[in-house]
């Protein structure tokens, strides 16, 4: 097995264990609490590191063994699954969840804490992971390294893992939790077969602030990387205000459990595996610029459809339209980040890109949980439940709107600059 595939192998087992996630711990905070906001605050302990530590993030990929940064990464998120299986089966049986408050605090605590972890080490090994593509696959082949990279995350992620998850959840609670140490474990096992060193040569002057300046610099010359960061961002900020919505709309509008909410999310799965693989080439056919462009202005179509949609079948076919335009996406913004930014400030300026690409997901996750609490009682519950998606698909029309010719005048200077 070459180092490609046992690199895409690991990420593949890691998405299966991200995936397993998806459902697991939206699903048991809302065992623990019917309040929206205190169901919105685990999976905001999963996105907040993304805002804390990626700048230590980036200095700290620079400056070690980007291998080794991944293999410590997960064992940490191993040990993180473990200790949450373990405070939930010392809660068992639950109590009923009530409208306001938690039930079982202290399993709702360690659940934070588990989350707010795995959240942390993922900041790492994601970065550390993205950094490590060009050094697998040559310059040329990054957009079919990546498309293919995701396609298999993909399929782990959001098709498989959602409903194992689900399974796993309607089976035994803190089982999911126990499959996704193993996942780690497994993945670990994989990216330590990986020989070579992986670390680069230094360019900073040695100290962080230095470093972190280093990086912070060389994005602030790029209009094209600062103008597809804080897009991706606010994009994520609406996404979340989907996902954390999404959770109580499947239980309370369409009375669904946890087997079919897996089933509903796994749906959408098929759209992202195929923009994932379709991706390349809809980037060489339309062009890069015009690619972005039409992913983004996309998205508010599918916010609608979700909100206004009559059953779990037609969100499942809008969650694929949404995943289809998303990877696509991805495809083409992590190849230009990768071929533009020179392999010594890959860390640095990816964790910068990443702090404004992925920090606003607890903004969009608390915000969901927000509307919601404050629409109740103003409106019928139905109603306020698909308010988030709403605000998000006008939200994103706004954003469109907003870069579309920044994106068009940022790939035209990109692409004279690689002719040079």
């Amino acid at each position: 097995m070459t180092p490609y595939l046992r690199f895409v192998a690991s990420s593949g087992l890691t998405n299966l264990a991200d995936g397993v996630a998806t459902v697991a711990w939206a699903w048991v905070a809302s065992l623990l609490t019917r309040d929206a906001l205190l169901v919105a605050l685990v999976p905001v302990a999963l996105r907040l590191p993304w805002f804390l530590l990626a700048l230590p993030a980036g200095v700290i990929t620079d400056r070690v063994d980007r291998r080794q940064l991944i293999l410590l990464m997960d064992a940490l998120r191993a040990v993180a699954f473990v200790v949450a299986a373990a405070a939930l089966l010392l809660a068992m049986p639950l109590p009923t969840a009530p409208l306001t408050g938690v039930a079982a605090p202290a399993a709702y605590t360690m659940l934070l804490v588990a989350a707010f972890v795995v959240g942390g080490a993922e900041v790492f090994r994601d970065n550390a992971a993205q950094t490590m593509m060009p050094a697998l696959v040559p310059d040329d082949r990054l957009e079919q390294a990546n498309g293919r990279l995701w396609s298999v995350e993909m399929l782990a992620n959001a098709l498989i893992g959602p409903v194992l998850g689900a399974l796993l959840v309607a089976v035994w609670m803190p089982l999911p939790f126990a499959l996704n140490a193993l996942a780690y474990c497994g993945a670990a096992l994989l990216v330590a077969q990986i020989s070579g060193d992986f670390r680069v040569a230094r360019t900073g002057q040695g100290n962080w602030r230095a470093d972190v300046a280093e990086g912070v610099a060389f994005l602030a010359q790029s209009p094209l990387l600062r103008t597809m960061a804080w897009t991706t961002g606010f994009w994520n900020l609406f996404h979340q205000m989907i996902v954390i919505a999404l959770v109580l709309h499947a239980q309370e509008n369409f009375d669904l459990g946890p087997t079919a909410y897996g089933l509903m999310l796994a749906g959408g799965a098929a759209g992202g595996i195929a923009g994932s693989l379709a991706g390349p080439a809809i980037a060489k056919t339309l062009g890069r610029a015009r690619t972005m462009q039409w992913m983004l202005a996309a998205s508010p179509l599918a916010f609608v459809v979700i909100a206004l949609a009559p059953g779990p079948v037609v969100v499942a076919g809008a969650l694929a339209f949404m995943e289809f335009t998303g990877l696509v996406w991805n495809i083409v913004s992590v190849s230009t980040r990768q071929r533009m930014i020179p392999d010594a400030l890959l860390g640095r300026v990816n964790s910068l890109y990443r702090l404004l690409a992925w920090g606003m997901m607890p903004v969009g996750l608390v915000a969901s949980g927000l509307i919601v609490r404050l629409a109740d009682g103003v409106m019928l519950r139905d109603t306020a439940l698909i308010l988030p998606f709403l605000v998000a698909a006008a939200g994103g029309a706004a954003l469109t709107w907003r870069v579309w010719n920044s994106l068009g005048r940022g790939f035209a200077a990109a692409e004279v600059a690689e002719k040079v």
